[in-house]
C-alpha cells in the first residue's frame, strides 16, 4: 500500500502547480470532479487505516489517552474532528459496507457518509437490517443530488421509502428520542476574558432557537448601504439590543432587590470632558466615549465620595428621557429616525442632540430617537444630527461620504 500511496502522492504533486489557467471551461470542471472523487477515495482509504490503527489500541500503546487524541497530534487535527473520523471509521467496519464502497469510488463526500451511516444506524434501530440496507441504496442515489444538510434531511423520513408500514411510529419514537437529547444537551457557557469580553458558546433546544431566530433575525439586517458590519458584528449587536429591550421593560427578577440594570460609575469630569474612562460594576472597564453614549438614556446618580472613595452623599436620578417625554418622543419619530433605519421605538435609545453633560436640557427639542447601532454610529463617526424647520429630525453626513453635506431624514415612520 505505500509504495502505491507514494505514487499517488507523486501524480497529485505534480498536478499542484499545473498551468490551470490555459484549461478550456470543459477540462477545467472535469479536473475539479475528478480532483474531488480522488479526495474522497483517499478519504476511504484514510478510514480504512483508521480503524485498523483503533483496532489494534495503538495510540494507547504509543501513550494517549484515545485514538482521537493520538490523531491530533499526528495529524494536527482538532480532538472533535479525529473523534468523529474514528467514529466513522467504526461504523463503516461495523456494518454499511454499501457506504464505504459509495465513497471509495467517488460517488459520495466524507460529510455525506456521515449522514447515511448516522441514519442506516437509526432505521436499524427502528425497524430492522434489510430496511436499513434500503435505506443506504436510497440515500447513496440521492447524494448524487443533494448535500448532506438536505441529505439529512430527507433522511428524515427515509422509512416512508424503505419500510412505510413503520415509518409513523418510528418518526414519533425519533422525535420524541431528539426532544430529550435536545433537553439534556441544552447549555449556555459564558467565559469571561481577560479584558472584559466574553465569549459565548452553548446549544439551544428547539424552542429557544426558534425565539432566539424570532427576535435576532429582523435586528440582524443591514441597517442601511452604510452598513459595513459582518454578519457576525451585527448579531452580536442583535442581541445587545434584545438585551436593551429586555432591561427597559422593567419586567425581569430584581437582583439584589434593585431592578436589573447596568450600572456604570465614572467622575464627572470623565462624563464632561471625556477624560479617562468608567467602570461596569462587575469589573470591566470602558471608555469615554462609550460611558458618554450609554448615559445618552440612562439614570444618572450623582454621589458624592471621600478621598478614600467612601460614598458620603447619593443624590437622585435625573436626566432620564421617559414617561410623557418618551411618547412625545415616539410620537414624533415613530422609530430609530436614522435615515432607511425601520427599527420600532421599542428597539430605541432617546439621544441627547447637545449631550446632557455638555448642558443640553432634556426635552423633546434636543432628543432623538436611535437604535443602537446607530447610535453607536452618531457617536463614533462624523454624522451629526438637528431638528429641521419642520421639527423632526435630519442628518447630516460626513463631507468624505457627501461633500455637499445636504441633510437627509428618515421617510420610512413617516406618517400620513
Amino acid at each position: 500500500m505505500i509504495e502505491e500511496l507514494a505514487q499517488a502522492d507523486d501524480a497529485v504533486a505534480a498536478c499542484v502547480d499545473a498551468a490551470v489557467w490555459s484549461l478550456p471551461e470543459h477540462e477545467l470542471v472535469a479536473a475539479l470532479d475528478a480532483a474531488h472523487r480522488l479526495q474522497q477515495r483517499l478519504a476511504a482509504v484514510t478510514l480504512t487505516l483508521v480503524r485498523e490503527i483503533d483496532g489494534r489500541g495503538l495510540a494507547r500503546a504509543q501513550g494517549a489517552s484515545t485514538t482521537a487524541v493520538w490523531l491530533r497530534e499526528r495529524l494536527r487535527m482538532t480532538v472533535p474532528a479525529a473523534r468523529r473520523l474514528v467514529d466513522l471509521a467504526t461504523a463503516l467496519d461495523t456494518g454499511n459496507p454499501g457506504i464505504r464502497q459509495a465513497l471509495a469510488d467517488g460517488v459520495i463526500n466524507l460529510d455525506q457518509a456521515r449522514v447515511i451511516a448516522d441514519t442506516a444506524t437509526t432505521v436499524h434501530r427502528s425497524a430492522h437490517a434489510e430496511a436499513a440496507d434500503k435505506a443506504v441504496n436510497v440515500l447513496v442515489e440521492w447524494a448524487g443530488q443533494f448535500d448532506p444538510t438536505l441529505l439529512r434531511r430527507m433522511g428524515t423520513r427515509i422509512l416512508d421509502h424503505v419500510a412505510p408500514d413503520l415509518a409513523d411510529a418510528a418518526a414519533a419514537a425519533a422525535l420524541a428520542a431528539e426532544d430529550a437529547r435536545a433537553a439534556r444537551d441544552r447549555h449556555l457557557t459564558i467565559s469571561e476574558q481577560t479584558d472584559g469580553r466574553l465569549r459565548l458558546t452553548g446549544t439551544l433546544d428547539a424552542e429557544a432557537a426558534g425565539l432566539l431566530r424570532a427576535a435576532i433575525d429582523p435586528l440582524s439586517a443591514p441597517s442601511g448601504p452604510d452598513d459595513t458590519r459582518c454578519p457576525g458584528q451585527r448579531r452580536h449587536d442583535a442581541l445587545a439590543d434584545i438585551c436593551r429591550l429586555a432591561l427597559r421593560t422593567g419586567d425581569l427578577p430584581d437582583s439584589g432587590s434593585d431592578p436589573a440594570q447596568i450600572v456604570i460609575t465614572t467622575s464627572y469630569d470623565t462624563l464632561t470632558r471625556q477624560l479617562n474612562a468608567g467602570a461596569l460594576d462587575i469589573g470591566p472597564h470602558l471608555t469615554p466615549d462609550t460611558v458618554r453614549r450609554l448615559a445618552c438614556d440612562a439614570a444618572i446618580l450623582p454621589a458624592v465620595l471621600g478621598g478614600a472613595g467612601q460614598v458620603l452623599d447619593v443624590g437622585r436620578q435625573r436626566r432620564l428621557v421617559t414617561g410623557a417625554l418618551r411618547r412625545a418622543l415616539v410620537l414624533r419619530d415613530g422609530g430609530c429616525a436614522f435615515p432607511g433605519c425601520d427599527r420600532p421605538p421599542r428597539w430605541c435609545a432617546a439621544h441627547h442632540i447637545q449631550h446632557w453633560a455638555d448642558g443640553g436640557p432634556t426635552n423633546l427639542d434636543n432628543a432623538v430617537l436611535l437604535c443602537g447601532h446607530h447610535h453607536r454610529h452618531i457617536h463614533h463617526s462624523n454624522w451629526t444630527v438637528r431638528l429641521g424647520d419642520n421639527g423632526r429630525p435630519e442628518f447630516v453626513p460626513p463631507a468624505w461620504l457627501d461633500p455637499d453635506q445636504v441633510p437627509r431624514r428618515n421617510h420610512y415612520h413617516r406618517r400620513t
